[in-house]
């Protein structure tokens, strides 16, 4: 009669332990009291030794430790497919951070964070790692699920969905921290999200409070070449130098990516014991570049392999993910050798739990840990035939065969959360249900937005003001030199501000003139004919003139301005445009009044398209009728002051020249 008492014994399957031996027992078994694993052995000799209530019979399938997805943002889910194949910037600015600000809230976080609990238990996880907003409520749907997690409160610099400052999201983290400090499945921890889109005093004190509650502490490291220099801009150092610098690596860090590291960072990383996410998929679908997960783990850091969000991904298949962390490796170096199917497959299980900080308590099926499994099926067509020449054969089979479907049953902590394919904590088709009606939402939205070049502006996050207009003319002028006397010895004339600039115009149109006009500005100014720092920004003008007075001058109409401060090919790639036409300009430029009111006086100069002659433009902000009649007339007053000859007026903008 046995003499030990289990609740559940795993028998009759293939058992990868991944303990320190490597050691695999065909025939095996694993004996589970509670939610630890309490025997792992020989099938034949846990049964002699063990009874159980529940004998689960796993002939043709692997028992395998249930797999870790290090780094991902659960409730992004909701965004799948969302906007795929832009550059990152375009994806972020344009697309994820509008999204968020209009949709991200509690509800989009729970069931967000449902439709992933669903579909990482299907593929066999049972722990990962998140980093998002309304934390509690991910928390609080992930212990429903009965999953395993780290989950990190994002912080940022910047206004989130459930913060408008850094103080307020360190104030959100604190207080999530003390609710869930000593849950049994979910790790509360702190999420500042990356060193450029952090403050020096924000790393002090995200860092502070993980060491004060003693919990781990998540961060995106190096994804980008952009974010690098981003952060050699703020700190004068490398993203790690600067973590280090500020005393972030005296927590338990794990940081996602770590695409452009130094041999100094890898140094760094190592010495401090930090933990490394690799997220190949996005790394690759945002061509944010690959990191070199060899060099990281001859360094000694212990690296995991995450899906990261389904938004850029665009699942969290983590059979997909290590299947590509074994291949990507060989093709950069073109040594097949180079990371070995063992190696792809300890990155998802033991050394993602390393990396996590939780290798005492699973990655690994050995007595004393805790009862996370998963158990898949080998007799499916694509897994046939086997071979065992060598243990490698299992792991191959496991890495560049075995799909996420293969899974059939998950057990965490002891419990079972999917039995035969059927999850049993999670109703699959209400979570499907309520993530189309949300996505639809989402859809609307954005659709809504694609059609208005405004709302496009608007989900930039930067405008400065709203529509204005102006009267404008422009004249050909054979004597620049006698328009500048006149102008400076005019009694009525009145210089405020003379300066001389450079600008570089780019204009997009559109198929739908009514649409609009964009204009992208590089405005240097110019200091003894030094180039001094740009000034960038957007303009939506009106399609056409809004009316003609005497002497062509034009009532204009510019619908909004903002600052540009992303780069011209991330607005040509936002927008979309049909046509672009460009105008650079010498300009030299006086703000004067004339009679008491403001104008702008600008003697131009074009070098696209080149022109020989010098036009004189003369203009003025208006916001009514009645104004806009005055000022058209004073301005035709002005030209006449100057002593322009108006057989060179001009009745069109540069851009229709």
């Amino acid at each position: 009669m046995a003499a030990n008492a289990a609740d559940v014994i795993l028998t009759n399957g293939l058992v990868v332990t991944m303990n320190a031996l490597g050691d695999l027992i065909p025939q095996g078994a694993v004996a589970i009291k509670g939610r630890d694993i309490v025997a792992v052995g020989a099938g034949e000799a846990i049964l002699a030794d063990w009874e159980a209530g529940q004998v689960v019979d796993c002939d043709g399938a692997a028992i395998l430790p249930g797999l870790i997805n290090a780094h991902t943002h659960v409730p992004m889910s909701l965004l799948r497919g969302l906007a795929d194949d832009l550059r990152l910037d375009v994806w972020l600015f344009g697309y994820m951070l509008p999204v968020e600000r209009e949709f991200v809230s509690a509800e989009f976080c729970r069931w967000g964070t449902k439709l992933s609990c669903a579909e990482m238990i299907r593929s066999g996880v049972t722990c990962f790692a998140d980093m998002y907003y309304y934390e509690e409520d991910v928390a609080q749907t992930v212990a429903d699920a009965g999953m395993r997690a780290i989950c990190a409160e994002t912080i940022m610099t910047w206004p989130t969905p459930d913060a408008e400052s850094y103080d307020e999201g360190l104030a959100r983290c604190r207080h999530f921290i003390e609710e869930w400090v000593h849950h049994p499945l979910v790790t509360p921890a702190v999420g500042p999200h990356a060193p450029e889109s952090s403050t020096p005093e924000m790393l002090r004190a995200s860092v502070e409070l993980a060491l004060e509650y003693d919990v781990p502490l998540l961060v995106h490291v190096a994804e980008t070449t952009v974010g690098v220099e981003e952060t050699h801009e703020i700190y004068g150092v490398s993203p790690v130098e600067a973590l280090q610098q500020h005393g972030v690596l005296q927590a338990q860090v794990l940081a996602a990516h770590c695409v452009h590291l130094t041999e100094e960072d890898r140094a760094i990383l190592a010495r401090h014991g930090v933990g490394v996410a690799h997220n190949p998929t996005s790394n690759l679908k945002l061509a944010s570049g690959l990191a070199q997960v060899t060099r990281l783990l001859e360094a000694g850091i212990p690296v995991g392999v995450g899906t990261d969000g389904q938004a850029s991904n665009n699942d969290q298949d983590m059979f997909e993910e290590m299947r590509l962390a074994a291949l990507l490796p060989k093709g950069i170096t073109q040594d097949p050798t180079a990371m070995p199917a063992r190696k792809a497959f300890a990155m998802a299980t033991i050394l993602g739990a390393r990396a996590l900080g939780m290798d005492h308590l699973v990655g690994s099926l050995e007595a004393g840990k805790r009862a996370d499994i998963a158990i898949l099926s080998l007799d499916t067509v694509h897994n046939v035939p086997h071979f065992d020449l060598s243990p490698d054969n299992v792991y191959s089979q496991l890495v560049y065969a075995a799909k996420a479907h293969d899974v059939r049953h998950v057990m965490i902590d002891g419990r079972w959360v999917m039995r035969d394919r059927e999850l049993l904590t999670l109703d699959e088709a209400e979570v499907r249900a309520e993530a189309q009606r949300i996505a639809s939402q989402v859809g609307a939205f954005l659709a809504r937005r694609e059609q208005s070049l405004v709302d496009k502006l608007v989900a930039l996050g930067t405008l400065q003001w709203g529509e204005t207009y102006e009267v404008q003319v422009k004249v050909r002028v054979p004597e620049e030199d006698a328009v500048v006397q006149a102008l400076l010895n005019c009694p009525e004339v009145m210089v405020i501000k003379p300066s001389e600039r450079k600008q570089y115009d780019t204009y997009f149109f559109f198929d739908d003139p009514e649409t609009g006009i964009i204009r992208y500005r590089e405005d240097y100014l110019l200091d003894r004919g030094l180039e001094l720092k740009p000034i960038y920004n957007l303009t939506l003008r009106g399609p056409a003139k809004e009316r003609e007075y005497a002497d062509s001058v034009l009532l204009s109409r510019s619908r909004f301005t903002a600052d540009a401060d992303r780069s011209m090919r991330f607005y040509r790639e936002y927008f979309s445009p049909r046509e672009e036409r460009k105008v650079d300009k010498l300009r030299r430029r006086w703000r004067v009044k004339y009679r008491g009111v403001d104008f702008a006086v600008n003697l131009d100069r074009l070098i696209q398209p080149l022109a020989d002659e010098v036009f004189l433009e003369l203009k003025s902000r208006t916001w009514s009728k009645h104004d806009a009649v005055q000022k058209a007339e004073m301005i035709s007053e002005l030209l006449d002051v100057l002593g322009v000859d108006k057989e060179g007026l001009v009745g069109d903008e540069y851009v229709s020249f």
